[in-house]
């Protein structure tokens, strides 16, 4: 074992650590986007850190499915906010460009609708004036006044309050004249159909949410803020894929000094008078810190890693009695042959749009019918597959686990079923050209990666469970205890998770030197 690892395990009180020239550990629990980028931020900060990560490699839900020649990110695929990673690399005085190449998307997405109308969705105001102009002229004018309101909630919600810890009160209080300003109660897709009267407009500028876990007719209207985000900063992709970007960010770790540790599962967070002393792993090791940051769901962390005498806050009643996002189902296959009419990105919407987001999140219902995302990275990034083949991957919204389907029954009867409708639509023969084919249920989410109910994206972003509301970023009741990740403030999505880092940078000061440090 690494030298470095093995002094986490010297037993010692919570007020004798003697590490190296800091007197300060911190264990990071999970290896995603928010976790890489927290341990990059205590490390620059002077804290003796170390990561653990219950799977083979990196990434979390970003991990990287290698098979046959193919190769499939696993979750997030879509980046959005680039100098927020940025921002990582140049604290450690590097640039991201150096190992990572990022490509503009364009269009950002294509969204095909059930009647074969297709959508372009760009950044350029201009361009898209002319798309939506295809399906309602009369709409133009309305359109300009909903991207006033977007970039209104961009400033008001993601530049002065997306990296803002919400510790307590008195932050709740002060952000409230920016929720008033953006009438923060209203949902999403009542602003949009405030200024956009054609029903498949309204679905192509209200359908963001659904990427973070959200439902446009629950989710506040600040959510309109993607919408600008998207404009400023564009969609890109990493060549290499996703996964591509998990691998600098260890880069940097590296460089940094800080190792992972995987095939690590954490049983048990320590405490001692209401502070963490560090971690117990299912393999009976003990590890020491004096600060242990999640980027594990919240709700799993809170239920199954905690004592129930220390949470007085985030009880069991209190973590069931939540509302918590919807799962996926995904499909990750490859073919022998390409499509080249296929872009990037596609979103495939069905003909159903409120009543299929009821039945998924309302009714918790596996419903017959379905809208998908659609990702093909090789129309970017060739080297993703074999030569002459495609990598794809398919993701369809789905009800955590409170629907009580069997997944083990129903995925492959599901899974033929969205491979039908592709193929009759935008993938002609897919099923006699997949040469690799594998998915993921929301039993995965949950038995996998640990998502309390499956869910694939922690509490619903609902108003009442964002912001203050949401699981603090520094736990309300142990002291050395912190949150980063999708399930915490402020959120899913890349920008959500790194900026969840930047919250808990914000409520750390450097580390302490150690007296006892021979210089």
């Amino acid at each position: 074992m690494d030298q470095r690892v093995d002094q986490f395990k010297i037993p010692e009180t919570v007020e004798a650590y003697s590490y190296g020239k800091h007197s300060e550990r911190a264990i990071v629990i999970g290896s995603g986007f928010g976790g890489l980028a927290a341990a990059i931020r205590l490390a620059v900060k002077g804290y003796d850190v170390q990561i653990l990560e219950r799977l083979g490699s990196a990434g979390g839900r970003a991990y990287v499915h290698r098979r046959h020649g193919f190769t499939f990110d696993a979750g997030p695929t879509i980046i959005t906010a680039p100098f927020l990673l940025e921002e990582l690399w140049e604290l450690c005085g590097k640039k991201m460009s150096d190992d990572v190449d990022l490509r503009a998307m364009d269009p950002f997405y294509q969204i095909r609708f059930a009647d074969g109308r297709v959508f372009n969705y760009t950044g350029d105001v201009e361009r898209m004036k002319a798309e939506v102009a295809k399906f309602s002229p009369k709409d133009l004018p309305g359109y300009l006044r909903f991207l006033e309101e977007a970039e209104n909630c961009y400033k008001l919600a993601f530049e002065d309050l997306g990296d803002v810890a919400f510790d307590g009160l008195r932050d709740l209080v002060k952000a409230m004249p920016n929720l008033i300003k953006m009438r923060a109660w209203n949902n999403l897709y009542s602003l949009v159909a405030k200024y956009i009267k054609d029903p498949q407009l309204r679905e192509v500028m209200s359908f963001h949410p659904l990427l973070i876990g959200g439902n446009p007719f629950s989710v506040s209207s600040a959510y309109a803020l993607i919408n600008s985000l998207e404009r400023k900063w564009g969609v890109h992709s990493a060549m290499g894929g996703t996964g591509a970007i998990i691998k600098g960010l260890v880069k940097l770790l590296d460089g940094l000094g800080v190792s992972i540790r995987y095939a690590s599962t954490v049983k048990k967070i320590n405490i001692v008078d209401n502070k963490v002393t560090g971690v117990t792993l299912e393999n009976g090791d003990v590890l020491y810190a004096n600060k242990v940051v999640s980027n594990a769901d919240t709700a799993w962390t809170y239920k199954n890693l905690i004592d129930p005498q220390y949470r007085k806050i985030w009880t069991d009643k209190k973590i069931e009695n939540g509302k918590y996002s919807m799962s996926l189902f995904v499909w990750y296959f490859g073919t022998k042959k390409q499509y080249p009419q296929v872009p990037h990105h596609m979103m495939l919407l069905g003909r159903r749009y409120k009543e299929l987001l009821d039945d998924i999140f309302k009714r918790h219902y596996l419903a017959k019918d379905f809208s998908l995302y659609l990702h093909r990275p090789t129309a970017t990034d060739p080297s993703l597959a074999p030569n002459g083949c495609d990598t794809f991957y398919v993701l369809s919204p789905v009800p955590h686990l409170d629907s009580g389907t069997n997944w083990t029954e129903v995925a492959e009867s599901y899974r033929q079923s969205i491979a039908k409708m592709l193929g009759e639509t935008v993938l002609p023969g897919l099923e006699e050209n997949l040469v690799e084919s594998f998915v993921m249920t929301p039993q995965d989410f949950q038995d996998r990666l640990l998502s309390y109910k499956g869910a694939a994206f922690g509490l619903e972003p609902l108003l009442t469970q964002s912001a203050w509301f949401r699981p603090h970023n520094r736990s309300e009741e142990i002291e050395g205890l912190y949150m980063v990740g999708a399930s915490t403030h402020p959120g899913a999505g890349i920008p959500g998770v790194l900026s969840s880092a930047k919250a808990l940078d914000s409520l750390l000061a450097p580390a302490k030197m150690n007296a006892n440090h021979e210089r």
